[in-house]
């Protein structure tokens, strides 16, 4: 019995390794009250969560739901949304309150907003320059077909340098020609995009795909 056991997880194990994860959600305050452990329970082992927006905006749900996932035991990170404006300055904001550890991932949203002016290139250059400059290692980049019109299929040097987070809510992953792949894909945004579209714990939600197994992933989280 015992021997069946080792060998039934093995195989377990074996089939983490080579099969895509999809154990990471997106969050910000827009998804309201929300149960982690919950979220753990269903297969989620990590959670990046909107922290700053533009240069004064902070998510009033950071701080609470980063408690939560550190009592769950869940990999964190947080997520700056850009906005028109000094990319330097950004970066500054978000650093300081999002206060993320060494293991906790970093990302820089560049989108297109709705709300307002939106980040331009150079900006966005100079975010992620700041932020390596300050804690050592390039943030990741979020992107979909803002990030596209804009570069076309030329090559980013310095964008180039992040890891790169695609958001494409369709059945294929179209990645830009400056990056060779993707690392995370969110594929849904809870309604539109193949399913799943939910979490227990947390409903419909932003849900990704992590390129490589669940041992690559907090692999790749703890950097």
């Amino acid at each position: 019995m015992a021997r069946s056991r080792i060998r039934s997880s093995a195989r377990r194990q074996k089939a983490a390794d080579v099969e895509i994860a999809n154990a990471v959600v997106d969050l910000s305050h827009h998804n309201g009250d929300v149960d982690l452990e919950l979220a753990k329970g269903a297969g989620i082992i990590g959670i990046i969560h909107k922290a700053t927006q533009g240069l004064v905006f902070a998510d009033p749900l950071y701080a609470i739901n980063r408690a939560k996932a550190q009592a769950a035991g869940l990999l964190w990170g947080a997520y700056h949304f850009g906005t028109g404006g000094d990319g330097v300055a950004q970066a500054q904001h978000f650093l300081e309150t999002g206060q993320g550890g060494a293991q906790d991932l970093l990302v820089l949203d560049f989108e297109h907003n709705l709300q307002g002016p939106s980040m331009a290139l150079e900006e966005a250059r100079a975010f992620v320059i700041h932020v390596q400059q300050v804690t050592g290692r390039w943030p990741g980049l979020y992107a979909g077909h803002y990030l596209k019109e804009l570069l076309g299929v030329l090559p980013d040097p310095v964008l180039g340098r992040c890891w790169f987070w695609l958001a494409q809510y369709g059945p294929t992953a179209v990645v830009p020609p400056a990056w060779p792949t993707w690392t995370l894909w969110q594929y849904t945004d809870g309604a539109l995009g193949p399913e799943p579209h939910q979490v227990e714990g947390i409903g419909r939600c932003d849900r990704n795909q992590f390129n490589g197994s669940v041992t690559g992933l907090t692999k790749f989280w703890r950097g």
